[in-house]
């Protein structure tokens, strides 16, 4: 149960609201015009299984029942292609995706054609889906691209800082240069064949170990079997083992840039209003705030939504 029932329209709304009322928060009006539009709404919100988008699931339930609509629960939905079925099918209203995605796994164009602009991905993507009748919100300035990171000290202590480092390291060490990855990135175009085109390198087959993402998590802070590993930019392990992430100066992996996806259908009945509630809170979405988000949720599960409520209120989207 939530105990606020505005969303506000920006921090400095909040502030003068709260002013006003003299801190008595039953009596906050901020952000009328969104509650007016959104209050007799009903909306399913959905997502992907893991915890990033539990979290970025439970951020939008909270924001939408902060703003008086009635929200159905329906996160959690196994992988890309169920998600965006519910959404197709009025199973669920709304979920977050990822521009990458939607270029590659949604429209099913290949990876090596995507553009390498963020904003253009996003517009071309965008442009594209509304034929299909889905509507993509703003971007998010997060980025959950793929990324190959190490434990503290191994690459800067290999002299790698950069993918074309790590591409030299290949060339000229590969013993050090050991992989660990899970086996979809291992045949993904923009995962380690997309890398490897775009830094002119191979691989050595003895020098990759295989293994399900959530054990290179476990494995790779100890750097047993691989000295470098397969993350995600904004993946919480990060922040909690101190990795060292290399930069992708080449652009091997396209952006995967965060927005909130509805179906025509609900943007014709609250489109405005639902756009004026999301973009605020995604342009606030950084690679650091949802590193930190899943870091917590990895220590804690289970508590998406205490984690969702406070990022609103910290940034002053609830009051």
């Amino acid at each position: 149960m939530y105990y606020w029932k505005r969303i506000a329209a920006s921090a400095a709304v909040v502030a003068l609201a709260l002013a006003a009322c003299n801190g008595d928060d039953a009596d906050v009006a901020v952000g009328d015009d969104i509650e007016e539009e959104l209050g007799d709404l009903t909306i399913t919100v959905g997502s992907k299984e893991f915890t990033e988008q539990r979290i970025l699931g439970q951020i939008a339930i909270v924001a939408l029942e902060a703003a008086g609509a009635d929200v159905r629960d329906e996160t959690g939905i196994e992988g890309t292609p169920a998600v965006r079925s519910a959404l197709e099918t009025g199973e669920i209203d709304l979920y977050w995706e990822y521009t990458g995605t939607g270029w590659s796994a949604i429209l099913g164009h290949e990876i090596a054609e995507a553009p390498t602009d963020t904003q253009e991905l996003y517009e071309a993507v965008r442009e594209e889906d509304a034929e299909n009748g889905i509507i993509w919100f703003d971007p998010a300035p997060v980025n959950n691209t793929y990324a190959i990171a190490s434990a503290p000290g191994v690459a800067s202590g290999l002299g790698v800082s950069t993918l074309s480092d790590y591409a030299d390291l290949v060339r000229d060490n590969p013993e050090e240069a050991s992989l660990c990855a899970a086996a979809e990135f291992l045949v993904r175009d923009d995962g380690l064949p997309g890398m490897e085109e775009t830094y002119d390198f191979e691989m050595p087959s003895g020098q990759v170990e295989e293994m399900e993402l959530g054990i290179i998590h476990t494995r790779l802070p100890q750097s047993d079997p691989c000295n470098f590993g397969e993350v995600f930019a904004t993946d919480g392990q990060i922040i909690t083992n101190e990795l060292e992430v290399l930069e992708d100066d080449q652009g091997a992996f396209p952006p995967y840039n965060l927005a909130v996806t509805v179906r025509e259908d609900v943007y014709d009945e609250a489109g405005e209003a639902l756009e004026e509630l999301f973009n605020p809170i995604t342009a606030a979405l950084t690679d650091e705030l949802l590193r930190e988000m899943n870091a917590r949720s990895a220590d804690d599960p289970g508590f998406e939504d205490e984690i969702a409520e406070e990022f609103l209120r910290d940034h002053g989207f609830i009051d």
